[in-house]
């Protein structure tokens, strides 16, 4: 078995079954404490298994008393070769035997005052006999919300920040200035959400350390989106703000059909399942020609306030 050395590490497929050990565990506290808000509905399971290559668990929560839709999804796929799809911009992992593996979640509210939240945390390990072992963590946190307020914000981005101080000062700036960069939808010119934390490819640290990050920021989710989903959850809208989250909701799929490499590789690849790759889609979605928000309302204010990048921590 290849085995790479990063600051005196072995890093090889025992690490891998640490990380999905992780990520199954993540995946059971994140539903749990989702459920536990939402009071009516509960998470249906669809555990499934690929004839070669590939298992995972998806769980979808659907018309609750506050998530519309939402799915925490686990997938692990192998293989003894990336198909030339995923492998022709990274040369150096074609012929290697692979794992990726991930949690993925988007969650979908009913009321308009609460953002729509998605968060992955992933690991990619590529092994060939004789070379070092290829490997990295990726993942984040970003928030989408229909209609503006400073505090949620705020709270979202600090809670981002404590979660990666602890492994060096430049790692929530470093991280926010990526998600501040991939979530933007270019043919609009504009941000989907106010951000949060992205990375990728990320082994810098070594893996000891690396995962200890991951595992910090995964932890953190929930501290940073429970809250504001509870300050918001009963606060009254009206038909008309629910037509503008519809609409919105827009530009989610737009990003997640267009840019979004999870998406794009699981897709294109062949190897993801495309029920639980699309789970992420919103249940209402509305698309309106050439609409524009009337000045100096709420919905104007979404756009000059808070889709722009901010120092909000």
């Amino acid at each position: 078995m290849a085995e790479s050395k990063q600051n005196g590490e072995q890093v090889n497929s025992y690490c891998a079954a640490e990380v999905k050990d992780y990520l199954l565990s993540l995946q059971d506290r994140i539903c749990g404490g989702l459920e536990s808000i939402d009071g009516r509905s509960r998470f249906h399971e669809d555990a499934w298994e690929r004839e070669t290559g590939g298992s995972g668990i998806t769980r979808v929560i659907s018309d609750g008393a506050v998530f519309e839709k939402g799915g925490v999804n686990f997938s692990h796929v192998y293989g003894d070769a990336l198909p030339p799809a995923a492998s022709a911009s990274r040369p150096e992992l074609a012929g290697r035997s692979f794992q990726a593996m991930g949690v993925s979640l988007v969650i979908h509210p009913d009321n308009p005052m609460v953002p729509t939240s998605h968060a992955n945390f992933r690991f990619f390990i590529a092994e060939k006999e004789g070379e070092p072992t290829v490997w990295w963590f990726g993942g984040g946190y970003d928030l989408t919300p229909y209609y503006g307020f400073e505090e949620d914000c705020v709270h979202w981005h600090r809670t981002a920040r404590e979660a990666c101080d602890p492994y060096g000062r430049h790692i929530y700036p470093d991280f926010k200035k990526q998600c501040d960069d991939y979530f933007y939808l270019k043919h609009r010119k504009e941000p989907r959400g106010i951000g949060g934390l992205f990375f990728d490819d990320f082994n810098e640290t070594g893996f000891s350390r690396s995962f200890s990050l991951v595992r910090s920021i995964a932890e953190s989710y929930l501290e940073a989106y429970v809250p504001i989903v509870r300050a918001r959850m009963n606060t009254p809208y009206t038909e008309a703000q629910k037509q503008f989250q519809r609409y919105r909701r827009g530009r989610y799929v737009e990003f997640n059909l267009v840019y979004d490499r999870g998406t794009l590789f699981g897709l294109q690849s062949g190897l993801g399942r495309v029920e639980s790759i699309l789970m992420s889609l919103p249940p209402e979605v509305n698309w309106v020609y050439d609409w524009q928000p009337e000045p100096g309302t709420e919905e104007a204010r979404l756009y000059t306030d808070f889709l722009r990048p901010r120092d909000w921590a």
